[in-house]
């Protein structure tokens, strides 16, 4: 098993997929400005920063506004998506994920959440794994999003584990550079067109068991 002695998992699209929440929040927003915004469209805003998102968003409305408006518009956006996450439950949990959880921590090995958003917390409590993890690393800790290995290394060094020790689980390309990035092995989660750069990619957690972190 290489010598792991901790996993670091991002959390949208590798435990939860909140993604959903967003598109309705953006949509909302939209709507509420007298324009229609679709699944097509959204796909623009996938791994774009929230007012990048809003600029976008403006664009397909033909929408133009000040900076302080822009602003507002982006808080009553982000406002809706926390209503949205704040009623999610445990059956959003992504498959398999809370037996791997539980087969970690039944084995010794440690867990942190290395994510950049910064509703991390409000989304663990809200499906309930909180207690699941030895330390949690998100967006209101860390000042460089990925690629950039900050979340990772700080997740890392609260666990006390050589990042060497340390194997990523990561749904997006910017946090596959940012594992590699921090000298860590990495397990893509999702597509291997798309995460081909990670050590091994698998499609979710479901059925699996510590030979997953064996290379």
């Amino acid at each position: 098993m290489n010598n792991i002695k901790a996993c670091i998992f991002d959390l949208d699209g590798v435990i939860v997929d909140t993604a959903k929440y967003h598109y309705l929040a953006w949509k909302r927003l939209a709507n509420e400005l007298g324009f229609d915004f679709d699944e097509n469209d959204n796909e623009r805003l996938k791994g774009v920063s929230r007012m990048d998102s809003l600029e976008i968003l403006l664009e397909i409305g033909n929408k133009n506004f000040n900076d302080e408006t822009k602003k507002e518009l982006a808080v009553k956006k982000n406002s809706w998506y926390v209503e949205y996450i704040s009623k999610m439950t445990e059956d959003e949990i992504l498959p398999g994920v809370k037996e791997f959880l539980t087969l970690l921590r039944n084995c010794g090995i440690k867990i942190s959440l290395g994510s950049v958003s910064k509703n991390s917390m409000r989304i663990l409590n809200s499906i309930n794994l909180t207690s699941y993890f030895d330390a949690i690393i998100d967006g209101t800790k860390i000042t460089n999003a990925k690629p950039d290995p900050e979340v990772f290394l700080k997740g890392a060094k609260e666990l006390d584990v050589d990042p060497k020790n340390c194997v990523v689980f990561e749904d997006a390309a910017a946090g596959i550079e940012a594992a590699i990035n921090a000298g860590m092995y990495c397990i893509g989660v999702g597509s291997p067109e798309i995460l081909h750069r990670a050590n091994k990619v698998i499609g979710s957690f479901v059925n699996k068991d510590l030979s997953v972190l064996e290379f």
